[in-house]
């Protein structure tokens, strides 16, 4: 999750209206793990006063960004999801790609991704998913790793080389196996997936799986986005899958006013 900037208890935020400030951090106190919260969890993991929750909570609930439940827990509401649809970034490249993504499944009947980057992390806009591929642990709208995924790798790879300067000095290690990845290493990865414009990684959680994954461009031919195809072990070569991800990748970056 993007972390949020900390806020003593009882002390003005140096900037922004308090009000926001306190109605996102109940907003971000949801996550993949906690979907949905008592009060008493809402106040604890937005560290804010159990009265002050409650008051924040009921006007959210008014605007029905969030709901609440017959046992009394809040959730996100249906009118959060409707304006956050609308985000550029997400909304526009996942109309355009959509037919792509469907023709890749259709060709695959495995799982079909498309993610972007924001800050340190990928986030995934789209997933078409076979009836018969094996589980993964991604979600619409859950963030990815950037140097143990394939969408990640790619994001990374065609970052700006600040960017991943800094990225790359941190301690990394490749979730959610926690195996420690070699910065050396990595860097070996990221040259050759700017060199071959695509990158395949083995994943072994949670089960053995093959992610394939190329970049989509955008406007002045900057890479807007990754697409990637997710194949299970044993899949009779899984480079195979590169000129079909290529091709799709091509199409969506046209559309997208890619020279």
């Amino acid at each position: 999750m993007t972390d949020v900037p900390a806020r003593a208890r009882g002390r003005r935020p140096p900037a922004g209206d308090p009000v926001v400030d306190r109605a996102l951090s109940l907003l971000f106190a949801f996550d993949a793990a906690h979907p949905t919260l008592t009060l008493s969890e809402l106040s604890r993991r937005s560290d804010i006063p159990p009265s002050s929750a409650l008051r924040l909570a009921n006007r959210l609930l008014a605007w029905g960004v969030l709901e609440r439940d017959t046992s009394g827990r809040f959730a996100i509401g249906l009118r959060l999801f409707e304006v956050a649809s609308l985000a550029q970034r997400g909304h526009g490249l996942r109309e355009v790609a959509l037919p792509y993504l469907g023709d890749l499944a259709e060709a695959t009947h495995q799982h079909v991704l498309l993610a972007v980057r924001d800050g340190d992390e990928a986030v995934l806009v789209e997933r078409f998913s076979g009836h018969d591929a094996i589980p993964v642990l991604y979600r619409v709208g859950g963030r990815l790793p950037l140097h143990s995924t394939g969408v990640g790798l790619i994001l990374l790879a065609f970052a700006d080389p600040e960017f991943q300067e800094s990225y790359l000095a941190r301690p990394l290690r490749r979730e959610p196996e926690h195996a420690v990845i070699p910065a050396a290493e990595l860097r070996r990865t990221l040259a050759d997936a700017r060199r071959e414009r695509a990158v395949t990684l083995r994943r072994l959680v949670p089960e053995a799986a093959i992610s394939v994954a190329c970049p989509v461009h955008g406007p002045g031919d900057a890479v807007v986005a990754a697409l990637s195809v997710i194949v299970p072990e044993g899949w009779p070569d899984p480079r195979s899958l590169i000129p079909a991800l290529r091709t799709s990748a091509r199409a969506i970056s046209r559309a997208l006013g890619a020279p």
